[in-house]
């Protein structure tokens, strides 16, 4: 079957892409990793030791990149809905994260443990209709807040996938009231045309009552 000039247009794009020919050289799976590593050289949200939840995590980048900073004593748990191949000392669960059941395996992951960080660089399957793609986008932000809420030990941090657009100033003040600190990155490996950005919120106030 014949591409068509969009996907042909993808292709040259992706290929001529200086983060996928780094990523394959690197040993990387993803573009995406030079994402969290530009963050990490920013703001140091990763430290050994950690405990970290990698939501949206394949194919997975994130934690290929999240895994090597924490070291033997850190503890990743990553999620997502399609299959990961696995990466030593993570433990994967894949499911819907949207599904009670899948949420439950997450939390029992988790079990007692304060959780130091929660990273998502998930996005929904795009429809290309803009105001349902946002408001799918958005939901899976609220839920991965939820998420935080529940894990993050007093202090832990939060970084997040989030598409400007309806709901966002909503989302925007409820991460500030939960957070010490909120700030947004636009790391140079994202591409411009796209209008993903990664909020970042630092110092959990601590589960609300």
């Amino acid at each position: 079957m014949a591409r068509s000039k969009s996907s042909q247009g993808w292709l040259k794009e992706h290929f001529a892409d200086p983060y996928v020919k780094m990523a394959q050289k690197d040993g990387y799976r993803s573009r995406a990793s030079y994402k969290l590593l530009e963050i990490q050289e920013k703001d140091r949200i990763l430290r050994p030791g950690n405990t970290v939840i990698d939501l949206g995590a394949a194919p997975g980048g994130w934690s290929q990149v999240t895994s090597r900073v924490l070291g033997e004593k850190g503890r990743l748990i990553a999620s997502d809905i399609l299959e990961m191949d696995s990466i030593p000392d993570v433990t994967f669960i894949q499911g819907d994260f949207t599904e009670e059941a899948v949420l439950a395996q997450i939390l029992e992951a988790v079990g007692n443990n304060p959780v130091d960080l929660v990273i998502s660089d998930m996005a929904p399957n795009m429809s290309g209709v803009k105001t349902a793609d946002q408001a799918r986008a958005m939901y899976l932000c609220e839920l991965a807040l939820d998420l935080a809420g529940r894990v993050l030990r007093p202090g832990g941090d939060f970084l997040i996938k989030i598409f400007q657009g309806e709901g966002f100033d909503v989302y925007h003040k409820q991460v500030r009231e939960m957070f010490e600190k909120v700030q947004m990155r636009k790391p140079l490996s994202s591409r411009d045309r796209s209008r993903e950005q990664y909020l970042l919120a630092r110092g959990f106030r601590g589960a609300q009552d």
